[in-house]
């Protein structure tokens, strides 16, 4: 079959690298797309603006299946539009994808679904003298999100009933543009945080490789939010008995919950999570694969990665196109612009990739331009370099040699991504023994 992608960024190059290793799959095109990704796919000349265009596309080149990477896409109703031009996505409706766009609505169908997550207040902007007196008494640290739309990077923890309220005037005053018209005041969940990705077709679901990914931008995890540095998977934490109570106390309330509700998902539920004692709250959803744990994710899958997504677009989810769900395991780690995610330089050649790649490295390109067959950084993120073996320890070693390889100038990464895999395996062994 044809397929088109829609993305341009490091998690639809890794989409589009399972894509192109799946039995069932002919063609594969990508609307913007990356110079990484154009090493699978061609370019698709449309317009997502001018939806007509995709259409058009999508029945002049016999396309099969649409796969929706970015969210913004989604909240904007793209699915709805193609679904209704007889057009087969990959990627929930609008009604759907507030699951995601708003994380007040969100909040408030975990709560009336009973799937856990932490306490939670929401104000709109007319509401701030609310927000600032609830906030006055908040036990510290408290959560600040904006509701809408922010890259990843609109949460602020905040440890000083000061900084909350600078953090509610900022928001509020359009540090994340519309975006924060209104927020969501969040109990602070302390644990480990992970993830899992899930395959849906608006009834039944398939999870993948649990992950966890490494938000902060500086090792130890301090400093602000990002999109993500870094990920690695299987995530230790998520045990194969825990696994199954995620399942059960979030996936399916979820599914089950959305079809009750009139708007069955169809696509990748991303449940971010805080584990706590052993128990699973929900931090965030996601309605779509996440950035960076696909690069993490994917690369582990054993199977036709086209296959499944088109039988839960087509609603027949197909368990048999996976053959595996974590052959292994893997660490991506992000080479980032240094000053990111506040004011950096971009535009510097990249080289080493060619070698990496030839001692097993996947590097997936995130902010890259190519010009005169050179290639050049174009973005925060630029790159996200990921690499497998038999367990965590091995992949996180191989990764850094990895990116030893790769240079630009300002490039940025952290230090630490995979350690507190590493640590929990070793103290795990260490019990056992």
């Amino acid at each position: 079959m044809n397929v088109l992608l829609i993305g341009g960024g490091g998690r639809e190059h890794a989409l589009a690298y399972a894509l192109y290793h799946s039995n069932s799959l002919d063609k594969l095109f990508c609307f913007p797309g990356n110079p990484g990704i154009f090493q699978y796919a061609e370019y698709a000349d449309i317009e997502l603006k001018a939806v007509e265009t995709v259409i058009n596309f999508c029945k002049s080149n016999s396309i099969s299946l649409v796969v929706v990477g970015p969210e913004q896409p989604l909240a904007d109703g793209l699915s709805d539009i193609l679904n209704h031009a007889g057009i087969k996505v990959f990627g929930p409706s609008k009604l759907a994808s507030r699951l995601e766009s708003s994380k007040t609505f969100a909040k408030r169908f975990m709560q009336r679904h009973s799937i856990p997550t932490a306490g939670f207040a929401s104000f709109s902007k007319e509401e701030r003298d609310l927000a600032r007196d609830y906030l006055k008494n908040a036990k510290l640290p408290v959560v600040l999100k904006a509701d809408g739309l922010a890259a990843g990077k609109g949460v602020v923890v905040a440890e000083t009933h000061q900084e909350a309220l600078e953090t509610i005037d900022a928001i509020f005053g359009g540090i994340f543009k519309s975006a924060g018209d209104s927020i969501v005041v969040e109990e602070y969940l302390e644990g480990e945080e992970a993830s899992i990705l899930a395959v849906s077709d608006g009834k039944d679901f398939i999870t993948l490789a649990s992950s966890q990914d490494h938000k902060r931008i500086f090792d130890g995890d301090k400093g602000k939010n990002t999109g993500g540095m870094g990920a690695y998977a299987p995530a230790p934490i998520i045990t194969s008995g825990l696994r199954l109570k995620i399942e059960h106390l979030i996936i399916k309330p979820t599914i089950e919950g959305a079809i009750n509700e009139g708007f069955p998902f169809v696509g990748c539920l991303y449940a971010g999570l805080m584990i706590k004692n052993g128990e699973p709250f929900v931090i965030e959803f996601n309605v779509r694969f996440g950035d960076p744990e696909t690069q993490a994710v994917l690369p582990l899958f054993k199977g036709d990665f086209a296959g499944l997504l088109y039988s839960a677009a087509i609603g027949k989810l197909d368990s048999s196109k996976v053959e595996n769900i974590q052959s292994g395991a893997s660490c991506c780690v992000v080479l980032a612009s240094e000053g990111y995610p506040d004011k950096y330089d971009s535009h510097f050649e990249i080289s080493g990739i060619a070698e990496a790649e030839e001692q097993g490295a996947l590097v997936f390109h995130a902010g890259t331009k190519a010009e005169m067959e050179h290639l050049f950084s174009a973005g925060g993120r630029v790159l996200a370099v990921t690499a497998i073996d038999e367990n965590i320890e091995s992949a996180v070693a191989k990764a850094y040699k990895y990116v030893e390889i790769i240079d630009f100038q300002n490039k940025y990464y952290r230090n630490d991504i995979g350690k507190k895999g590493i640590d929990k395996l070793r103290k795990r062994q260490a019990n056992d023994n």
